[in-house]
């Protein structure tokens, strides 16, 4: 089993590390995951601070405390477990789709690596008016080696290279994640 991270950790992980390298290409996505970035900051910094300290010691402690909404009637919409679900989703959309452009070949279409990776991953979450209109915007997507320069690391063969050595950090938070709202019947929150 792995370490628990640190909810600041992963909050500030998501933001800086992934979202951002990613540029205005993915604002779309990236508007909607910062703000819960956001909600979950302001847990992690609030008055409860030590209860958001690990993903951990927040789902113990919403669970504990009936902040989840494990019935699934709408309430609670911005509990730190639900908003750390919808972050997780995004999250193994982008994994995919990192490991997507970082096996693919040259020639390999962005939009269909990323289209790929959404149907096998958020488009279940979302209704088909989204998903229709997610499909059109990954449409234009520039060429694979373009997105990888516009990742702003270097060459499309530097870019690779980082997302060869950041994917197993993306693969430790997503399993940890995963195995902790899977043991707490979490992974279908409303």
């Amino acid at each position: 089993m792995y370490d628990q991270p640190t909810l600041p950790a992963f909050c500030e992980d998501v933001e800086e590390r992934f979202l951002h390298s990613l540029g205005t290409i993915f604002s779309f996505i990236t508007k909607d995951a910062v703000a819960k970035v956001q909600i979950m900051e302001g847990y992690s910094g609030g008055g409860e601070r030590e209860r958001y300290a690990s993903l951990q010691s927040m789902v113990e402690y919403e669970l504990a405390n009936g902040l989840v909404d494990v019935q699934k009637r709408g309430g609670h919409p911005e509990s730190g477990c639900r908003t750390v679900l919808r972050l997780h989703r995004a999250l193994r959309w982008l994994q995919l789709f990192l490991e997507g452009l970082r096996t693919a070949g040259e020639d390999a279409r962005t939009s269909t690596i990323c289209t790929d990776s959404y149907n096998a991953s958020l488009a279940a979450y979302h209704p088909w008016v989204i998903r229709k209109a997610a499909t059109v915007a990954f449409c234009t997507l520039p060429s694979r080696n373009a997105f990888l320069e516009v990742m702003n690391v270097g060459t499309a063969e530097e870019a690779v290279a980082m997302l060869g050595e950041a994917l197993p950090h993306i693969s430790d938070v997503y399993d940890i994640t995963q195995e902790l709202f899977a043991q707490h019947d979490l992974l279908n929150l409303p």
